[in-house]
């Protein structure tokens, strides 16, 4: 086995899609691309990192709500745009030609041409590592849509695309919630 750099080693673990976060600051809307996501359960609790060096982060502390957004393969360009710009001087909306859409509960925008969108709340921000821990209390997904592949981050500044899917569901139903 060849020795890694200690300072890559996330690149082995950052695996979880990419996602657009959206939030609104009471004037605009907002869109930033988060790499570090972590499904907390089988409920629907979240957790993304970011922080002050983030322009959406202040809406995001300040309302206590966001969306995120799921994005494609196809929007592979716009989500790494979104990622390398600031919401500071870019409408990001309209710079990338992204239709924001209502949500039921939160006041943050859906991205219209995502899969799916999920409705959040801010139930806890752990300062000291930069968590957001969100709870869903909406979610939508577009059944409609050819293109369902998301995409991941290695950290690098390259990605793994969704590949085959492999079912163990017979296997794992124990462990498996009702509903799932």
């Amino acid at each position: 086995m060849l020795e890694m750099k200690l300072n890559k080693v996330f690149t082995l673990m950052e695996s979880g899609p990419v996602v657009l976060v959206t939030t609104h600051d009471g004037h605009k809307n907002n869109i930033m691309t988060i790499s570090w996501t972590m499904v907390m359960d089988f409920t629907p609790v979240f957790a993304i990192t970011t922080g002050e060096w983030n322009h959406s982060f202040a809406a995001l502390r300040k309302n206590r709500e966001c969306v995120i957004a799921i994005p494609t393969v196809d929007m592979l360009d716009k989500v790494v745009g979104i990622g390398t710009c600031s919401g500071a001087d870019t409408d990001k909306f309209e710079k990338f030609k992204l239709t924001p859409m209502l949500g039921k509960v939160v006041r943050s925008p859906l991205i219209k041409e995502c899969l799916a969108n999920i409705e959040c709340r801010v139930i806890d921000i752990v300062e000291k590592h930069n968590i957001v821990v969100l709870e869903a209390v909406a979610a939508c997904f577009d059944t409609a849509r050819k293109e369902k592949r998301m995409v991941h981050a290695v950290g690098d500044g390259t990605f793994v695309v969704d590949g085959r899917k492999i079912d163990r569901r017979k296997m794992m139903a124990s462990k498996l919630p009702d509903g799932v």
